[in-house]
Formats: structure tokens, sequence, C-alpha cells
């Protein structure tokens, strides 16, 4: 009988406007945005005195002091928030060295077999929420279960916070009553489209075929699947591999003309093949994502049998994606592109299943 792993979900509460009101105690209780204040600015975190007034994160700044008048705008220190992320990982560390980076304020332990001999997985969890308390006054949310899935729907159970445990014996009748929009991995589209299909929740979900959840959403349809059913065999992986490479630029004024447009996207594809050239990267997909005025975005992929790397294999391809947005009458306020799909030489069968996995989770963020 194997054993049932324990794996931990962290996820820090509104990590850069915490560390913010930590830093500036002033700020504390007062509603607080990291971003640019500016007329073309864009919130990147909110406070939860924030999120009270719906000041979200990619919300434009003019909108977020709409709402909310008297927030407090900083300016984002992405140095310090590195820093922080990991003295976070060094309180991981005193308990397992499996723990697989999500983004600076997020990651998932497997503890089955710990440093410290725990046998609840729990207790691990409401330590390290402690000593993150303690020693970097800051606060996390805690989720744990059996597989990543439900650690990770846990973890945004309880909110700011909090600590939720998903036992295997509760795991069927929870996911049951899911709500579809709280699955991982499923966006406002895909959302929208099960709604369609009948699918509100993971009982509904569940009384969907194989075969037609496939027909319906592509390789997505077999995770849809299995999470119904409280499966998920991905393990932690303490090694993530670089999945794609991009940059955006949102710019000063709306563009609606042909040239500035194709000006403005050469910058970026520079720009792109730089960082493409400095990381070591190349990958046989290009994305172009598309920002417009009214903060409607699109994206368009095309992938190609050779590597991407250099201006003069990204920039055409490019232009070939722009052909067909409409934005002379919806002016572009962002533009963005970026590489993925990378061709490894040596893979595992495990890390191509991982990347696999990986590539579908970009499919279904909407």
């Amino acid at each position: 009988m194997t054993t049932e792993r324990k794996i931990i979900h962290i996820d820090m509460d509104a990590f850069y406007a915490s560390i913010e009101q930590r830093d500036h105690p002033e700020l504390k209780g007062k509603p607080v945005a990291v971003g640019h204040a500016d007329k073309r600015g864009v919130v990147a975190a909110a406070s939860y005195e924030a999120r009270k007034y719906g000041v979200r994160s990619a919300m434009s700044s003019v909108k977020a002091r709409k709402l909310c008048p008297h927030l407090h705008f900083i300016e984002g220190r992405m140095d310090v928030y590195k820093e922080v992320s990991a003295q976070i990982h060094e309180i991981f560390h005193r308990y397992t060295d499996l723990i697989e980076p999500i983004s600076l304020d997020e990651a998932f332990l497997d503890v089955t077999e710990n440093k410290k001999g725990m046998e609840l997985a729990v207790d691990i969890a409401r330590e390290i929420k402690r000593s993150i308390r303690d020693e970097l006054h800051l606060i996390a949310s805690a989720g744990i279960s059996y597989n990543k899935f439900l650690a990770k729907v846990a973890s945004d159970l309880r909110k700011p916070d909090g600590l939720c445990t998903i036992h295997p014996a509760q795991a069927q009748d929870f996911i049951d009553h899911l709500p579809i929009e709280a699955f991982w991995g499923v966006g406002p589209v895909t959302a929208q489209k099960m709604h369609i299909l009948g699918i509100y929740n993971g009982r509904t979900l569940r009384e969907c075929s194989l075969e037609m959840l496939v027909r319906q959403f592509g390789k997505a349809g077999q995770i849809y699947y299995d999470f119904a059913r409280g499966i998920d065999n991905r393990p932690v992986e303490p090694t993530r591999i670089r999945k794609s490479i991009g940059c955006e630029h949102t710019l000063e004024k709306d563009i609606s003309v042909r040239s500035a447009v194709i000006i403005e996207l050469y910058h970026v594809a520079c720009e792109l093949c730089e960082r493409l050239e400095r990381k070591n990267f190349q990958g046989s997909t290009l994305t172009l994502k598309v920002k417009f005025h009214d903060f409607t975005q699109i994206t368009r992929s095309l992938s190609t049998d050779k590597p991407l790397r250099t201006l003069k294999e990204i920039l055409p391809l490019a232009k070939q994606l722009l052909n067909g947005v409409d934005y002379e009458t919806h002016p572009v306020r962002l533009l963005g592109l970026s590489v993925s799909n990378p061709k490894e030489n040596s893979f595992t069968s495990r890390n191509s299943e991982k990347k696999e996995w990986s590539q579908l989770r970009l499919n279904f963020d909407e």
C-alpha cells in the first residue's frame, strides 16, 4: 500500500503590499497599492484594505483611484521582494528540501518525509506560518492535502491568514461542491464555456465523460476529468524548467496608426531578443499579447519547426501575428511578445510530462 503524500501549498497574503506596510508603519491598516500612480500605471498588488474597495492587481491606476480616492501608491521594490522570498524559503528548508516555487510569494512543499519527523502536515504548516509571522512580520495562508491541486485550492479558502486541510476521506465531497471557477486552471473564458455545457461545480464536471471533456477542451479535458475525481499525480519538483521568456511595453498613449504600432512592435521584439540571449533560451512558439484602450486583451500564437532567438527570426512572425489584429478601431495600450515551448535534447519522461502540464496551464490561464 502506497503512503498518501503530504503536500503543503504556502501562499503569502498580499505579499508586495504587506512588505510595504511592514517597512512603512504609517501605512499599516491603510489601503495600499504597489505600482505606478500615473494615468498609464497599473496596480501590481493591493493590500486587503484596498481590496475592500474593489482595487485589484492588473487594474489601471486611474480606476483604482476612483474606487478608493485615499489609496496610497508605492513604487515596487523587486529586489526587496526577492530577498524576502529567499528568507521565506530558508524557513521552508527547515522542514524539507522538496520545494517547488510557483512565484516569489507561493510554493509547494512535499513533507511526506520531513526533516523534523513530524507526523501531521498541518502541524508543519502551522509552524511555518508562525515562523513567517514572528521572524518576517508577514502573514501566509496554507493549504494541506494529498496532492497539489487540492493543496492549492485549500490555501485560497480562508484567506487571509488561512489554514485549511482537505483530507482524502473528505476530498470527493469537497470537490463535488467546489464551484467550477475555483478549479485550478479554469479562467473566465473556460468557466463560461463550462456553464454553457451545464458544468457549474465538481459534481457536474464529474458527470461528464472523458471523451466529452477531451472533445470540448482538448488535452486539458483529461486534467479536468482527473481533478473532478481528486486525482493529481504531479510530484513536487524542486527544479523548475523555464517555460518561456517574454516582455511587454505599456505605451505612454494609445496608438492605432500602423506605422506607430509596427515601430513599437520592433522595440518589443528587440528587448525580447536581448532577454533570450542573456538567458540562453530558445523556443519554437511565439506569442503576441495586445491590450486595447478599454483593457480587453487578446493573445495570438504560432509555432515553428525551428528555434526562435534572433530578431530576423522573430520580427517577421510578430508582424504576421499582428496582421490579424484590429487595432485601427481598437487603439492599443500594451504590446507584448514571448517565446515558449523550449526544445530540450534530453528530457526524462517525467520532465516531459511536467512540461506538457505547464504548457496546458499557460493555455487555460485566461
